[in-house]
């Protein structure tokens, strides 16, 4: 890494009016077609935590259990190394194909699981790879079609709020259809809906942005930028305790008591629906305030409020909290890949940056929530190790996120960052 001196004569800029694709005003529609086709199933993972833990793997720890999500969610990151080059080379419809068939075929795998292990393999690994190509690709072409920031961020974070949408409608509709149909066919009739939203994305998203000739998997002199480097690290922090609370709310609604038993499965579909708001709403006012900005402002606002809940135990309260945490949780991970852009010097690298900075995310992923799950001892209804251990870790990694908008702002000149 280069010196602090050396970080603050660098002069990378946004990508330029030059490097915008061709045909870059497309019509409204197919913007729209291209920002709302990003519906993940990543989000709805808390639904299972609990009835894994609960009925199907009663015998098996949190710690353990929630490796499951971890390596589904590591994956959706981890394998944005290999679809960012890849995306940049134009193989956007091998990757789409490719993820869809792989998260399909996972959840309907997943539906005749047993063993701990047969569920790890299908749910963790299969899903989140299919997960993992489809996940550049989608934030990818937005930043082609939209070469403005503000347009950028409210595309993008229209674009990643579907997966906020299949964190409402998947839960909601485990609950309802597990107790009549059981595990089996609840989970199958999922796979048909991720099968038809797949076909979706397939048929209607394109990119116009020419092919490069081929490119490394990884730029290290991306690195050399102290602001890029921050950034990657704050985000990678930020990400060990940014899942804990969406992994483990409805547990923690369960085992302390107090909340309807109904009610308590819909707190995670009520904190993917204000993710939904927090995704898609700051995109507004990144023209004003710059896309840095917003995210440490958010990602402080998440871990105060991580911390906060720790002394939450009332319907009521965690209802609030479910609304407050969904949407600053929700803008911390709309507003990433326009800060990354806007921290790229061009666009035809766009995708390997956004790829190395999920690369080093991922292991955030997937260390945070096993730990967390070490801490919670839901037995004895104690969760306040986890929640202490999401709220520092996402504050810690607002502080490298701060010192990433410190340098970026010194090299601009501007703290509208």
């Amino acid at each position: 890494m280069s010196s602090p001196v050396e970080c603050e004569k660098s002069t990378d800029s946004p990508p330029s009016e030059k490097d915008t694709p061709v045909d870059s005003e497309p019509s409204k529609k197919n913007r729209e077609l291209v920002a709302w086709l990003q519906v993940g199933i990543v989000n709805a993972f808390g639904a299972y935590q609990s009835y894994y833990q609960d009925e199907l793997l009663s015998t098996h720890s949190a710690f353990e259990i929630s490796w499951i999500g971890s390596i589904q969610a590591f994956l959706l990151l981890f394998v944005g190394v290999l679809t960012g080059p890849l995306f940049d080379r134009g193989y956007l419809n091998a990757l789409l194909i490719t993820g869809s068939s792989l998260a399909v075929f996972g959840i309907m795998m997943t539906s005749i699981c047993k063993e701990y292990w047969q569920v790890l393999l299908a749910q963790g690994v299969c899903v989140g790879l299919g997960t993992g190509c489809l996940f550049v690709p989608s934030i990818a072409v937005v930043s082609n079609y939209f070469p403005t920031p503000t347009k950028r961020a409210v595309a993008t974070g229209l674009a990643v709020g579907g997966s906020s949408i299949g964190g409402i409608i998947y839960p909601i509709a485990f609950r309802h259809l597990q107790p009549s149909l059981g595990f089996g066919w609840a989970t199958r009739i999922i796979g048909f809906i991720t099968l038809a939203v797949d076909l979706m994305a397939i048929v209607t998203m394109w990119t116009k942005l020419v092919p490069k000739p081929p490119r490394a998997l990884f730029q290290p002199a991306a690195f050399k930028s102290c602001a890029y480097t921050f950034h990657c690290i704050g985000f990678a922090i930020g990400f060990i305790g940014l899942y804990v609370p969406m992994f483990y709310v409805q547990l923690y609604a369960l085992a302390k008591g107090g909340v309807d038993m109904d009610y308590a499965f819909y707190l995670l579909s009520i904190l993917n629906a204000s993710s939904w708001y927090g995704r898609v709403f700051p995109g507004f006012l990144v023209g004003k305030t710059g896309p840095m900005n917003l995210l440490v402002s958010c990602s402080f606002a998440a871990g105060v409020l991580s911390l906060c809940w720790i002394a939450i135990d009332s319907m009521a309260g965690l209802t609030v909290f479910a609304v407050l945490y969904g949407f600053f949780a929700g803008a911390y991970v709309s507003l990433a890949p326009p800060v990354l852009v806007s921290l790229t010097p061009e666009l035809p690298v766009v995708g390997t940056w956004i790829g190395m900075s999920l690369f080093v995310a991922a292991f955030g992923l997937l260390i945070g929530n096993p730990i967390a799950g070490l801490l919670v001892h839901v037995q004895k209804k104690d969760f306040k190790g986890g929640q202490a251990f999401a709220g520092g870790t996402v504050l810690l990694g607002t502080i490298f996120m701060l010192m990433a908008l410190i340098v970026r702002s010194r090299q601009v000149k501007s703290w509208k960052v």
